[in-house]
């Protein structure tokens, strides 16, 4: 009797052991696991493909991705990426495409998730979420060194930033369509950013994938593009605060944001601020949230005279081009019951894709933001045949 209970026992503890694990403990599990992992899960079992799902609406929701990319500044100018994937707080090396550098060297991006490659004979560029698909057409008539280049609904501008040598308009503005594959010359930028005109000294937001924004980074002088009437509005002045030395304007959370520094350029910078910029004159301004003395002081290193930024959903980047190790993230969430309050969760990061081979062999940083998904893993790691490697959390 005694060794048939211990029997039964024993085949009890064996059928517990080979149990599927299945429910609310499979989704807690899968809220642990990187993006780039679960693809594989959801082809074990149609359970384990709707515990995942679950899990990310649920538990871990996808977030958008910062995607780091270093460009060598000597031929054959190789290009790597990294990306940093907030929902798991895990750095992924991407095994990407590389565009086309037959003919062009600098990679660029303007806003996220655009990133382009100009020369005086082809314009190359790509914005969709993994940048697996480049479009390589001729480039516009006019042949510019520094413009600045957005995609605004279905048209790519490119504005700005001819040569100081063409006698062509240095202000000149040109439209690429994506349907009709056509370029059309636009209302030229205003003439008082004649001496700002390229993306050094301007910075840009698409806003609802409608309109264009441009504002001059040390003085806040801002105008609008509409890509219907091909024409320009303003000027506007976004300068909430007269403290501000340095400004850039990026679109998150479904608002024109301003994010500036305080105070003078280099050690005399006081504060690194966001501000909601609204109104038919951009004349209402609400802030954000300033990013902690501790975190500034990292993002500051030796000294800080400009930012850049790039956004995407929720998420805001903050990069200081002269310490390129680290980046500020700004998680923007909106407070109690009410829409105009902010709760800004700030985060330090330590770039990964700044290695010893990058300071060593002198590389560009390009930053872009984009939304990326299972859909966008799938096509890249099954029909792409890429690579995405966790390398550092």
């Amino acid at each position: 009797m005694a060794n048939h209970r211990k029997h039964d026992k024993q085949e009890a503890q064996e059928a517990d052991a080979e149990a599927p694990i299945h429910g609310d403990i499979l989704e807690v599990m899968f809220s642990h696991v990187p993006l780039i992992d679960l693809l594989p899960s959801c082809r074990v079992s149609k359970s384990w493909n709707r515990a995942v799902f679950s899990s990310l609406r649920h538990l871990n929701k996808i977030k958008p991705w910062l995607l780091v990319h270093m460009q060598r500044t000597r031929s054959p100018h190789l290009t790597t990426t990294h990306a940093y994937d907030p929902r798991s707080h895990v750095w992924i090396h991407l095994d990407q495409p590389q565009p086309s550098v037959n003919y062009v060297s600098a990679l660029r991006s303007s806003h996220s998730p655009l990133l382009y490659m100009l020369s005086p004979s082809k314009f190359s560029f790509s914005f969709d979420p993994l940048h697996l698909t480049w479009h390589d057409v001729d480039a516009p008539q006019l042949w510019r060194t520094d413009p600045i280049v957005a995609v605004v609904g279905r048209n790519v501008v490119i504005a700005g930033g001819a040569s100081e040598f063409e006698d062509d308009d240095p202000l000149a503005v040109d439209m690429y369509n994506l349907e009709t594959r056509a370029w059309e010359r636009c209302q030229t930028m205003p003439t008082i950013l004649k001496d700002s005109a390229a993306s050094s000294w301007l910075s840009v937001a698409v806003v609802n994938s409608r309109k264009l924004y441009v504002t001059e980074k040390y003085s806040g002088l801002t105008y609008s593009f509409d890509p219907e009437s091909k024409s320009w509005y303003g000027p506007y002045d976004l300068r909430p605060d007269q403290n501000i030395c340095f400004s850039a304007i990026t679109f998150a959370k479904d608002r024109l944001i301003l994010v500036g520094l305080t105070g003078g350029v280099n050690e005399d910078v006081k504060s690194v601020k966001l501000w909601e910029v609204k109104g038919e004159w951009l004349d209402e301004f609400k802030e954000m949230g300033e990013l902690p003395i501790s975190m500034m002081e990292k993002l500051k290193g030796s000294c800080i005279s400009s930012i850049e930024v790039t956004s995407m959903g929720d998420y805001v980047y903050i990069h200081n081009p002269g310490n390129p190790e680290e980046l500020a993230m700004c998680e923007i969430n909106v407070g109690g019951d009410h829409e105009c309050e902010y709760e800004c969760e700030w985060s330090s990061i330590k770039n990964r894709a700044v290695n010893e081979e990058s300071r060593i062999i002198a590389s560009r940083m390009i930053l872009s933001c984009s939304s990326v998904g299972m859909a966008e893993l799938h096509r890249a790691l099954m029909h792409e045949n890429r690579r995405f490697v966790v390398t550092k959390h």
